[in-house]
């Protein structure tokens, strides 16, 4: 993890503790070069889970360490959610560590697990929200005094004025739900959309500290809803086809390699080929 409250607690006694790369623009790099040599000497590969939204100097940060160590076994998990729902997958890649996955199938395993991830906010202002669509008649409300919105920000995006009828389009099956709450006091995320969506679990957590930035607000309550069961993340996981890098070797779900970020090649080539068409592999 590139953020410390982006490690939720655990969430059963399998579920693998977070390794968080604390402060990867500031810390010399040396330092962090030693730490990131360290964990793949002692794991054999890392995933390194980083926001999509994280700054620019993070980015390069990493990229630069992985350079340096001149290693295919370090893969970058980006994905475009609020940092709460970043969180949650996060810990479910913890969960799935506990389980005989191979690191391939592991770090491409988020991408899967991205679509039964339900991602929003309870809003005060949508003035500065620029991660979902916001219309001009939304954005002069949003100006008005008490005025709030609900927004779902994942898998499809919507947004409505907050009132009695407001209603967010939710999972068609059985998730938990965690929350986060910022500088606005409201109960209709825990007591009007849980219930609404039927959710079997709820709990709540501190807000990460990306939130405001993302959501353009810190008036805000978050929610995220998730498969919690890790037999049900196994079955997902282990449901879909497999295929093998041909560049290192190594399973991995999907047709570009996490770790080595290679494709396959566009076509087969006559027998004997493969040598040639292994040197022609597109590595980003």
């Amino acid at each position: 993890m590139t953020s410390a409250d982006l490690a939720l607690p655990p969430h059963d006694d399998r579920t693998l503790p977070a390794v968080v790369l604390r402060d990867i623009d500031t810390r010399p790099l040396d330092r962090l070069l030693s730490d990131v040599q360290l964990l793949v000497e002692h794991h054999g590969h890392v995933i390194v889970v980083c926001p999509q939204a994280a700054p620019t100097r993070v980015l390069r940060r990493l990229h630069t360490l992985r350079s340096l160590l001149e290693s295919d076994r370090i893969a970058f998990f980006r994905p475009d959610l609020p940092p709460l729902a970043v969180a949650v997958l996060a810990r479910q890649l913890r969960q799935l560590a506990s389980c005989d996955l191979g690191p391939g199938v592991l770090a491409s395993a988020g991408r899967l697990l991205v679509h039964y991830l339900h991602a929003g906010a309870l809003l005060g202002s949508v003035a500065r929200l620029d991660r979902v669509p916001v219309n001009l008649k939304q954005h002069a409300k949003s100006w008005m005094p008490g005025t709030q919105f609900a927004v779902l920000a994942h898998p499809q995006p919507q947004l409505v004025r907050f009132g009695p009828e407001a209603a967010l389009e939710g999972p068609e099956f059985d998730t938990w739900m965690v929350t986060a709450k910022g500088q606005l006091t409201s109960d209709w995320v825990t007591g009007t959309l849980a219930p609404a969506w039927k959710v079997q679990g709820l709990h709540e957590t501190a807000l990460p500290a990306a939130s405001p930035g993302w959501w353009g607000t810190g008036k805000l309550v978050e929610f995220c809803t998730f498969l919690p069961d890790l037999s049900v993340l196994y079955q997902l996981v282990t449901s879909v086809r497999r295929g093998t890098c041909h560049w290192c070797g190594i399973d991995v779900i999907g047709d570009r390699c996490v770790f080595c970020s290679a494709t396959p090649p566009a076509h087969d080539g006559p027998p004997g080929s493969h040598a040639s068409g292994r040197a022609l592999a597109h590595r980003p």
